[in-house]
């Protein structure tokens, strides 16, 4: 059984800590997202830093005051340390890359160690790719790329992804998806298929650390009518008795409020 509750904040929905590690996963609008918790956590005389252990679209101003570009690790810690107080939020990649015009991300391990620093209140990291369709299958070989001292993974699914055809277009890595589901090319997807991505060993959330709690966002919600068919998908992944899922997010990333409701398991 589950039960539903009227929460507008990102950091109350999620119940977000200080000095948390948040990674996203998934597809559906991880960057949006990444950006939309970013300025909601932004505080005075600490830095939120947003990264990618992928590659990410470079920002915008209004995603972020601030873009770091450094390979080198002393050269990040020093400017942190430098102006992490007096900055709120900040944007760090490795590389501009020339081929895409996207930015290279840092390593798992800088993220575990920029945590550290005293300066940092958060850390969000955009550790999966998706090609900008509103759900995934994670390649095994090499996604995602989720640090391990991560204390909250928020696996990002789309609401446009349910009941559309299984098919490239809308489903990157769709063969990969259906041989996790069992659904043939161009069949429908799903709330079970859906449950089913996130889940499986070889899911959305594979990788995760065993610290971490898993908090998932069903985003763009406002494409629909009214919120039944969240509401189901959301209850049918908290049935499906994940022991670190103990709530569901249903929420709009680019819009305000970004959170419309959060679906609770009843004890």
């Amino acid at each position: 059984m589950t039960y539903n509750k009227t929460i507008n904040s990102l950091k109350d929905a999620f119940e977000i800590r200080p000095k948390e590690i948040i990674s996203l996963v998934g597809a559906g609008g991880k960057t949006t997202l990444m950006f939309a918790l970013s300025h909601e956590l932004a505080t005075y005389e600490k830095v939120v830093i947003t990264t990618t252990t992928t590659k990410i679209f470079t920002p915008s101003s209004s995603d972020t005051p601030y873009l770091l570009i450094s390979r080198e690790q002393k050269e990040i810690f020093d400017f942190i340390l430098k102006n992490g107080n007096k900055l709120r939020q900040l944007t760090l990649a490795s590389e501009k890359l020339a081929n895409s015009g996207k930015l290279k991300g840092i390593t798992p391990e800088l993220v575990s160690q920029l945590i550290k620093l005293d300066p940092t209140i958060y850390i969000i990291v955009e550790a999966d790719g998706a090609a900008c369709r509103p759900l995934k299958a994670p390649n095994p070989s090499f996604e995602p790329v989720i640090p391990q001292d991560t204390s909250l993974v928020i696996p990002v699914i789309g609401i446009d992804a349910l009941g559309c055809e299984l098919k490239e277009q809308y489903v990157f890595r769709s063969e990969i998806a259906a041989k996790l589901t069992g659904l043939s090319p161009g069949e429908a997807v799903s709330a079970e298929a859906i449950v089913t991505l996130i889940l499986h060993p070889s899911g959305i959330i594979r990788g995760s650390p065993n610290q971490a709690r898993i908090i998932p966002f069903i985003n763009k919600i406002d494409l629909l009518a009214d919120l039944s068919k969240a509401r189901d998908l959301a209850s049918k992944i908290l049935e499906a008795g994940h022991p670190r899922i103990d709530r569901v997010i249903l929420g709009q990333a680019q819009l305000k409020p970004p959170v419309a409701e959060v679906v609770f398991n009843r004890d």
